[in-house]
């Protein structure tokens, strides 16, 4: 999925922070644990954050958004498409669920601190539910692709995007309440809260193209393709065989790599948010 090539995206609500290099531990108490809460449930490794050692900046040249301001812009640059989908997810959810405040995106490089704590960029993309804001380094893309094994492209990259706004969205449902049980599982509250937010990215997928100026060109089969394989890299079963050669369905907390492309094929399909209640769900195979 592109964007239309005059299409204004000027009114994005996303900045770019310096990358900070250096130890970046995160000290014990209540932020150090609030920060693993919150990189555990949205995307990331905590034992990356609590950890410490020394985190090097990004090598990606930082970009003024300001000069991002167009569709052209977003298409050839990450920065500026990070811009335009946070316009585009704007959109769709205020006319959407119109008690949500738009949210904003926070693209940084090395490290940044946020309200729930400091963060590096090994963490991965993440919501912070404290102040109510998107992290993430664009270089995620770049592990997606090689690491995790995706096949890139720009709907996959927009696909994480509107997978952390899902987030956005479920602390005005008080659905990210149910990720706070502490339990694991593939049918836990962890993981049917990661799930909504997938298939809450299919509806704004299936969505983008008719929604408001028409920011976005409606997607191809291929994208989809990319979009499902993204979705598919970020599964547990997924990054547990990769990294531990072996899969261990107890300690999930995102769902399967099956399960991620499930839910989000049934909100792209739907078209509809309200088709996405995975919380109130038999089983999470009900997609």
């Amino acid at each position: 999925m592109t964007f239309r090539e005059n299409a204004n995206i000027g009114a994005g609500r996303a900045s770019r922070r310096g990358g900070g290099g250096g130890g970046m531990a995160v000290g014990g108490g209540l932020g150090a644990l609030l920060l693993a809460l919150v990189v555990m449930l949205f995307g990331g490794d905590p034992g990356a954050i609590l950890g410490g050692g020394q985190q090097t900046p990004s090598s990606a040249e930082n970009v003024d958004l300001a000069e991002c301001t167009s569709g052209a812009d977003a298409n050839e640059n990450r920065d500026c498409r990070v811009k335009g989908a946070m316009l585009s997810l704007e959109q769709y959810w205020t006319q959407t669920y119109e008690r949500a405040q738009p949210t904003q995106a926070i693209i940084f490089s090395g490290a940044v601190d946020t309200q729930c704590g400091q963060a590096s960029s090994q963490v991965g993309p993440f919501y912070c539910p404290v102040d109510e804001t998107i992290y993430l380094d664009t270089g995620f893309f770049d592990q997606l692709e090689g690491q995790l094994g995706a096949d890139g492209g720009t709907l996959g990259e927009m696909y994480v995007i509107a997978h952390e706004y899902g987030h956005h969205i479920q602390n005005y449902t008080g659905a990210l309440r149910a990720s706070q049980q502490g339990e694991q599982g593939p049918e836990s509250g962890a993981v049917r809260v990661e799930l909504q937010a997938d298939c809450f990215a299919g509806a704004w997928v299936a969505n983008a193209s008719t929604t408001g100026d028409q920011l976005l060109v409606a997607p191809t089969q291929d994208e989809i393709r990319s979009a499902l394989s993204a979705a598919a890299a970020v599964g547990d079963d997924s990054i547990q065989e990769r990294m531990q050669g072996q899969v261990t369905p107890h300690t999930w907390t995102h769902g399967s790599s099956e399960q991620r492309m499930g839910w989000f094929m049934r909100g792209y399909e739907s078209g509809e948010a309200n088709q996405c209640d995975v919380l109130n769900a038999a089983s999470v195979d009900d997609y």
